[in-house]
């Protein structure tokens, strides 16, 4: 009666556990250098690994050129693969860890500037609450953070890393099916997996897909850092100083508009003698002068295309009517080296509404059910530190355990009347004292 007993106390405290996937910019990077040349302001060699991103020491006009060195690809159109930079390794620190995607900064930096123009915080505001709700770091909360640079179709042994994750996760937690959260890349990045797998495995190890600011059919914003680049808000950079890094890697090309989300007539990019729609990727890319962009973009562009239900149950939340990005337009000199003239439309600042809504597709397409909420006025990154969205994660990650309690009271009301029926039984006896 006693084991029974401690087997229902068990099984009353178990969550669903939690495998986070980051989305683009959301992992970090380290490197080793060991390069023939370099900027007189870049070391060349380095002993071991160090945080290439983020790294605030590299993020300045005099070392810019160092960070963008190294953190660049080198892609191979006879491959279709990309590699490292000469001279660089890196690796992605922290597998299976929240550590990595809590902070993006090792040091934990909240604000790059006091003023608070840049935090270095992603997923920590998660991973706090998901604790206070029961949940023990790197055993029922994880993390799988991957090379963001890169896309599905380079994910090969992450993808065999992750569903060795889930696994393990699964069997690390009494058995108990897994919640996959997504944010932004991490999203299409973790559809492609869910796409690739059975469904009698699906249906074994996972339990729900939970995801915020999808970008299911990608977004305006990736234009900017192809043809001009971002500085990423750093007000001291020029956008042009990080274009060759961020134009080298295959994830922007992924991430541009879908023609299945974007009409074949509908500007996206303007300037003086040229505009350009879905249908004139090509085009723009030759007319950037760079022409591996096309390449990578026809690697990537049907990767998640179709939008393949996932076969589980979905959670789809995001924010709305924040202005985003809608058409650039370039005038006079400004193509395609200064920022654009930008038209905005709705979304949540990075992704546009259409394609955030992407998944209201799968309604009526797979047997799981689809749940939709957006929050208006939340931004791309926001949402993962917002009250509300913190509250539905609470709600729908606590349900089973308030269904265990609920369960489990009966039991204990049983086990007691029982306990008490036994302890008189056994007071009536002959020769009891």
């Amino acid at each position: 009666m006693i084991v029974y007993l401690m087997a229902v106390n068990y099984e009353c405290k178990i969550l669903n556990p939690v495998i986070l996937v980051p989305g683009d910019g959301g992992s970090q990077i380290e490197a080793k250098l060991n390069k023939t040349t370099a900027n007189p302001f870049c070391y060349r060699h380095t002993e071991g690994y160090y945080n290439l991103w983020v790294n605030q020491e590299e993020l300045f006009p005099h070392t810019i050129t160092c960070f963008t060195d190294n953190m660049r690809l080198v892609y191979d159109k006879q491959k279709h693969v990309t590699r490292n930079s000469p001279g660089v390794e890196t690796r992605i620190p922290g597998w299976g860890e929240t550590q990595t995607v809590e902070w993006l900064d090792p040091e934990h930096v909240d604000d790059i500037l006091s003023d608070g123009w840049k935090s270095t915080s992603y997923f920590s505001s998660i991973v706090n609450a998901l604790v206070e709700w029961g949940y023990e770091r790197n055993v029922s909360v994880r993390a799988a953070p991957y090379d963001f640079r890169k896309a599905a179709n380079e994910f090969d042994d992450f993808y065999k890393s992750f569903k060795a994750l889930v696994e393990e996760t699964y069997a690390l937690n009494n058995n108990t099916k897994v919640v996959l959260v997504g944010h932004s890349m991490g999203n299409p990045t973790t559809l492609y997996f869910l796409n690739h797998q059975l469904q009698s495995w699906k249906d074994k190890f996972i339990h729900s897909f939970i995801t915020l600011a999808g970008v299911w059919g990608g977004s305006v914003k990736p234009l900017i850092l192809l043809a001009t680049g971002d500085n990423m808000g750093i007000p001291w950079l020029w956008p042009s100083q990080v274009r060759h890094q961020q134009r080298s890697m295959p994830s922007t090309a992924w991430l541009m508009p879908s023609d299945k989300f974007w009409g074949k007539d509908e500007i996206l990019v303007e300037q003086p003698g040229r505009n350009y729609t879905v249908n004139d990727y090509e085009q723009f890319f030759i007319d950037m002068n760079f022409t591996d962009g096309w390449y990578m973009r026809q690697d990537t562009a049907n990767l998640v295309k179709s939008l393949t239900p996932p076969g589980v149950e979905v959670h789809c939340l995001h924010g709305y009517a924040v202005p985003t990005p809608a058409k650039l337009v370039y005038t006079g000199h400004m193509w395609p080296d200064i920022y654009p003239n930008v038209t905005m439309d709705g979304g949540d600042g990075t992704v546009n509404i259409r394609s955030l809504q992407g998944c209201l597709l799968w309604q009526g397409k797979q047997q799981q059910k689809i749940y939709h909420h957006q929050i208006k006025g939340v931004g791309h990154i926001e949402i993962l530190k917002h009250k509300d969205i913190i509250a539905y994660l609470e709600k729908i990650l606590t349900r089973g355990l308030m269904l265990f309690w609920n369960e489990c009271a009966l039991q204990y009301w049983l086990i007691s009347e029982l306990l008490n029926i036994a302890q008189k039984y056994q007071a009536n006896q002959p020769g009891h004292n």
